[in-house]
């Protein structure tokens, strides 16, 4: 790893950062505008609350299944390509969502748009990698998905007037369009960056002995399980909220709009300083950071869902989002301080994955247990023993500080 902390290439700049920031967004509504239709789509197909976590979980397959393919490409081919193409594709089905004429439809549109969106992430933080260097390079990558929460805050306040006042094909269908005209701006404004143009050696091309390198590095599969558990609190709770707050807390859809977005605020906060917190206070002592967000994130899950009051559910849901965010931002941001150039693509889609099978099995088997027992509360306690878990695997982590990893990587 290299020890400067100035951007690495000039042409890809604040610019390239913003529009990642922004695409990001996009595509956090659009997945979320799922959540927000899932009482319309119901009705209209008929629906169960199983086939409904179906629903969502199918787009979670998908998006899980292309998250190494699509970080092995960034690495390969540079971050460009795949960032458009992704841009493009998921754009593409968000349009067909809006076309779908029966549960099955739904179920084969949503999983193809999770396998166009899934090369995503780890694309977008190998820009980052190819802009910033040092300790740079993580404050940079928990900013830029730090706009995660940015787009899961503001998808209610956009898709909820469009799903009243047009209804939810409609409101599929312009967000959609929209995403193809971004992937156009993009296209012109980003310059490509080919990998290996610096000369170094750890920024040429992922070949497979890098790969089976990376894959032996124990660091990445403590990451992918702890990710995994609190994926399972966060894409359950995104996914399970709006209905929740419909159906067991009895408000409308528009009170949902404006309180849902509220716990957002918080975790992308929480999200942004991450980075800037892991490297200031915790270089090396990362797991510290992991686990007490870990068991701060279990205590204010109990007591949302435990809260008597709609007032007391959204703020220790925020509370949660905020210690949670902790651990996504310090999950991502390792491999990004830790890893050789050619491997970050490739080591961000490998502990994303663990979360986006989280995104496949948490709303599922919320949607199985809410069925069965009639009620919320059964799901939640199953996330909460997810919290247990994170807790327990980020105690096993062992890192090293910059300064030494930045030695030993020369």
């Amino acid at each position: 790893m290299m020890n400067s902390s100035v951007p690495k290439n000039k042409n890809i700049n604040v610019l390239g950062l913003a529009l990642l920031y922004i695409a990001y967004c996009m595509s956090y509504t659009d997945r979320f505008a799922m959540s927000l239709s899932l009482t319309h789509v119901g009705k209209e197909f008929s629906l169960n609350p199983t086939e409904l976590g179906l629903v969502l979980s199918a787009f979670y397959i998908g998006y899980s299944l292309m998250q190494l393919p699509g970080g092995w490409l960034a690495d390969r081919f540079g971050s460009k390509f795949v960032v458009i193409t992704t841009i493009g594709a998921w754009s593409i089905f968000t349009v067909f969502t809006g076309f779908a004429w029966s549960f099955v439809s739904l179920i084969a549109i949503r999983f193809i748009f999770g396998i166009a969106e899934g090369g995503f992430p780890a694309s977008a933080v190998k820009a980052v990698s190819e802009t910033f260097s040092g300790e740079m390079r993580p404050k940079m990558t928990a900013l830029l998905i730090s706009s995660n929460y940015v787009g899961s805050m503001i998808a209610p306040l956009i898709m909820a007037p469009l799903i009243i006042y047009f209804g939810w094909r409609h409101a599929f269908t312009a967000i959609g369009g929209a995403g193809l005209l971004f992937a156009l701006a993009y296209y012109f404004a980003v310059p490509y960056e080919k990998p290996g143009a610096d000369g170094s050696r750890d920024s040429k091309p992922q070949d497979w002995t890098s790969l089976r390198e990376l894959l032996r590095n124990p660091l990445l599969y403590q990451l992918l399980i702890t990710w995994f558990c609190l994926s399972c609190v966060n894409k359950g709770l995104d996914a399970w909220m709006p209905a929740y707050l419909l159906q067991a807390r009895g408000l409308n859809l528009k009170a949902v709009g404006l309180l849902t977005p509220l716990p957002f605020v918080m975790a992308s906060i929480s999200t942004g300083l991450g980075g800037w917190i892991m490297i200031r206070f915790f270089d090396g002592r990362e797991k510290y950071l992991m686990t007490v967000s870990c068991i701060l994130t279990g205590v204010f899950l109990y007591m949302m869902y435990t809260a008597s009051t709609v007032a007391g559910v959204i703020t220790y849901q925020s509370i949660l989002y905020f210690f949670k965010s902790f651990v996504f931002a310090t999950a991502f941001s390792l491999p990004a301080k830790l890893l050789k150039d050619n491997q970050v693509g490739t080591g961000i889609g490998m502990v994303n994955l663990g979360g986006q099978v989280a995104g496949f099995v948490a709303p599922f088997v919320m949607g199985v247990l809410v069925s069965e027992f009639g009620t919320y509360d059964a799901a939640f306690q199953f996330l909460l023993g997810a919290t247990v878990i994170a807790t327990l695997v980020s105690l096993t982590i062992r890192t090293r500080p910059a300064s030494r990893t930045a030695v030993q990587s020369a």
